[in-house]
């Protein structure tokens, strides 16, 4: 386990490691918050830092591992369940954790929070990827992507023609999610036309407020799939520490 300086958080010391085969980082902050709170990034390591330089100042860990490229299937949940474990035992941090999923990432966050409600303190999805039809499938009005659609079939261990009765996707999980009262917060662009927010968060924001949840959201206007978070992360940063008292 490598202890060093971060090129994107050169203030705070980050372990890098391989955790069953995949990249893994966390980077400790220089005064850990009483609650030893922390949040799970679950995809871009590194890109639009600022939420969790953010949250690093509050004296939240960042943890990251990488399971982007099996899109949330049953091997990455059993992945970051053991991962859970490890930096736990390892960090002593809070029993809960704070999922950002940006992208694809929003498939594991939303796929692991249902199977462990109970370990989840809130949720911060922006520009998620909710139904794998819509991307990487590009089956209705987004982009796609060819090679990754083919990988997300194979990882999922599903076909072009089962694909349409599928539900470990989000627009299923997530009713566990809504169910279990877990406060969320989606950051995404209207103008979207890789992962559209029509065919993904606002499906998923609609099926939760169904099952009781009532989910925070922030729409950026004139704003495409890039770039992620804000500019300012104050507002989600705020969601999140209020999320926990």
């Amino acid at each position: 386990m490598a202890n060093a300086q971060s090129s994107v958080f050169p203030d705070f010391l980050t372990d890098e490691f391989q955790f069953r085969g995949h990249q893994a980082i966390v980077v400790k902050p220089t005064i850990a918050n009483a609650d030893k709170h922390w949040v799970w990034r679950a995809r871009f390591w590194g890109h639009e830092p600022q939420l969790d330089k953010a949250l690093l100042n509050e004296g939240f860990h960042i943890v990251y591992v990488d399971v982007a490229n099996i899109f949330g299937n049953n091997e990455a949940v059993d992945i970051w369940n053991d991962f859970y474990t490890f930096v736990r035992k390892e960090y002593g941090l809070n029993e809960k954790v704070v999922l950002e999923g940006m992208s694809r990432g929003g498939l594991i966050i939303f796929n692991w929070a249902a199977q462990n409600t109970e370990k989840v303190a809130c949720i911060y999805a922006d520009a998620p990827v909710c139904d794998i039809r819509s991307w990487p499938g590009g089956k209705f009005s987004g982009k796609g992507s060819g090679t990754d659609w083919q990988r997300c079939l194979t990882a999922h261990n599903i076909s072009e023609e089962t694909v349409a009765t599928y539900e470990q996707i989000p627009l299923f999980t997530c009713v566990a999610v809504a169910k279990a009262s877990i406060p969320t917060i989606f950051v995404c662009g209207d103008a979207d036309d890789i992962v559209p927010f029509s065919e993904n968060a606002a499906v998923v924001i609609r099926t939760m407020e169904t099952n009781g949840n009532s989910p925070t959201l922030i729409l950026k206007k004139g704003i495409g799939h890039h770039p992620h978070s804000l500019a300012d992360p104050s507002p989600i940063k705020n969601f999140i520490l209020a999320s926990l008292n």
